[in-house]
């Protein structure tokens, strides 16, 4: 089906430019069966293109000079420092997976950098933490199960671990039944403290950002194709006015790549 749309929008273009060029200056080399035959052959090659699946675009900017990358792959494979997604309480427990679930980022985050120590993952938190407000306090009848002090959202806690740095950042809400609740002013918000946190701590190294709001705290109604592009808006604005990263990199998990259009999110790059 979309190899028959790239086709067909194809063969117009191009038929419509060879007509133009016929009505302005008549040529015996564009007239015939041979030029039709062109023009199916070079629509084929587009619309073969065009349909191609992609799996890594990207662009360069200049003044200031950074890169902007999306891919699909690994977030944990990534050498870069990483952002990841918290609710407002930081909560870490993949116990009986009711609080957070085996399968999102901050589980593979509490594997892959604290070798599943959630006792480690606390106190580095913790410590993160130390300086940031607590908004409120929720009782053990209000919230019988994880943690119970609130973050403002867009709070953001740094991790060092290893050669990297872990940009923890609080996007979404967890309900005292534990169901994370976030929002497209939440998550511009919570993106707009971590390119700060960035700007004046990263040294402009490269980071690599996962799709944040795509899977559990979902954002709206937006699909992953929105919420790259708004992510990627949020940084190039702020990049504008003060450099953030020398490269940052949108890693697409491989569960949801069927659901992105890279050669509409490079075109989305290139406009900006």
């Amino acid at each position: 089906m979309l190899l028959s749309v790239h086709f067909s929008f194809s063969f117009a273009a191009l038929a419509g430019i060879v007509q133009l060029i016929l009505a302005v200056r008549p040529t015996a080399a564009l007239q015939g069966g041979r030029t039709i035959v062109w023009l199916v052959v070079l629509s084929c090659l587009w619309a073969v293109i065009r349909s191609t699946p992609r799996e890594s675009v990207g662009r360069d900017f200049k003044q200031p000079d950074f890169s902007v990358i999306v891919k699909v792959g690994d977030l944990f494979a990534e050498q870069s420092n990483l952002i990841i997604g918290f609710t407002d309480v930081f909560d870490t427990s993949t116990e009986d997976a009711d609080v957070i679930s085996p399968r999102s980022v901050q589980a593979q985050f509490l594997e892959k950098a604290f070798h599943g120590d959630a006792s480690a993952l606390d106190e580095a938190l913790r410590a993160a933490l130390r300086g940031s407000p607590v908004l409120e306090s929720e009782t053990e009848a209000s919230k019988p199960r994880g943690k119970r002090d609130r973050y403002p959202l867009g709070t953001v806690a740094v991790i060092a671990r290893g050669e990297f740095k872990y940009y923890g950042v609080a996007y979404s809400r967890m309900s005292n039944d534990l169901v994370a609740q976030s929002s497209v002013d939440y998550l511009w918000r919570s993106l707009e403290n971590v390119w700060s946190i960035l700007s004046s701590s990263g040294h402009l190294e490269p980071v690599a950002i996962p799709v944040l709001g795509s899977d559990l705290a979902r954002v709206g109604s937006l699909g992953r194709e929105s919420l790259i592009k708004m992510i990627v808006l949020s940084f190039v604005a702020r990049s504008r006015v003060s450099l953030v990263s020398r490269k940052i990199t949108v890693v697409v998990h491989p569960s949801g790549a069927d659901e992105v259009d890279f050669n509409e999110v490079q075109a989305f790059l290139n406009s900006l």
